[in-house]
């Protein structure tokens, strides 16, 4: 299984996603990465604020670098998770093939399913910003993880 995580500079929310899942899967033929629908920030560390918020819930991010979405992903990624509306429809305009439409899903349909919630951009915002995405990535991936394992068997 090859999942992505997608926000829009790949700095805040993906690289959490990413980081939160892949201490939550035991399944080890499971593959995640993160991208983000700009290249704003591309080759950068997350931002600080995230790879702090990470490491005070024992989740070491400081290896990632954002990287922008490719439309050869949807060939790379069996799914793929936007963190809101705006990353979901970036990802979907892309695509060429219904098939690869179908891997696309936003992250809180797997807390909230069919509610089509957004991550809030914590960018801007203070530390509490960070806390609560952490918060609603570690619920939504905590799913998502259990998903994969209960697959694998």
């Amino acid at each position: 299984m090859r999942i992505l995580m997608v926000c829009l500079g790949n700095i805040c929310r993906s690289p959490l996603a990413e980081g939160i899942l892949q201490s939550k899967v035991n399944f080890k033929g499971t593959f995640i990465d993160s991208a983000g629908t700009s290249g704003f920030h591309e080759g950068e560390l997350p931002n600080k604020r995230s790879i702090e918020v990470a490491f005070k819930n024992n989740i070491d991010i400081k290896q990632q670098r954002s990287r922008k979405f490719v439309v050869e992903d949807f060939e790379n990624f069996d799914l793929i998770y936007t963190m809101d509306e705006s990353n979901y429809n970036d990802v979907i305009k892309l695509s060429n093939k219904e098939v690869d439409k179908q891997k696309v899903k936003m992250i809180l349909n797997e807390s909230f399913p069919d509610q089509n919630l957004n991550v809030p951009d914590p960018y801007y915002g203070g530390d509490d910003g960070f806390k609560n995405v952490f918060n609603m990535l570690n619920d939504a991936c905590t799913i998502i993880a259990s998903k994969i394992d209960e697959n694998a068997r």
